[in-house]
């Protein structure tokens, strides 16, 4: 099995602990984006695991330094595959949300939020938000387990 898979499963858990049980008790925005950046570390992981998988095949001759062009790099082999691309796209997302300077809003309340203005609009990221791209990237990681391995991924619960 692909370490770079198991490895994004378990940096899974780590971001469920933060969304399920930091951010009930401590609800500041910097919990948030911690988060933001595991989710990111999730996705760097599973894109690891495509090119792993697509220079095992001979596709490409090697990786790219950057997390960003590893992304593109993702992107660009498999430009048939809709879903790949609806994945890479939030991928994209999350970095530019994470570049940008944020602002807060209720903070160390149920509605902390993190502010972040994209110039002709603005992305807010809350818990339920977090709770929402939580399930979105575990998608993306048992899509990843079926493209990769053959398999659908099992839940060890």
């Amino acid at each position: 099995m692909n370490e770079y898979l198991l490895e994004a499963r378990e940096e899974l858990k780590r971001l469920e602990h933060i969304i399920y049980v930091s951010l009930k008790y401590t609800r500041t925005t910097d919990v948030i984006i911690n988060a933001l950046n595991r989710l990111l570390s999730v996705y760097d992981l599973i894109i690891e695991a495509y090119l792993e998988d697509a220079k095992a095949k001979g596709l490409i001759t090697s990786l790219p330094k950057s997390p960003a062009l590893r992304g593109t790099r993702l992107a660009e082999l498999h430009p048939e595959d809709k879903e790949l691309q609806r994945f890479m796209c939030f991928y994209a997302f999350l970095k530019t949300v994470l570049k940008l300077p944020y602002s807060k809003r209720e903070e160390f309340r149920r509605h902390v939020t993190v502010i972040v203005d994209l110039g002709n609009c603005s992305a807010e990221a809350d818990i339920d938000s977090l709770t929402n791209y939580e399930k979105f990237v575990r998608r993306f990681l048992v899509y990843a387990y079926r493209q990769i391995e053959g398999v659908k991924e099992e839940d060890e619960d």
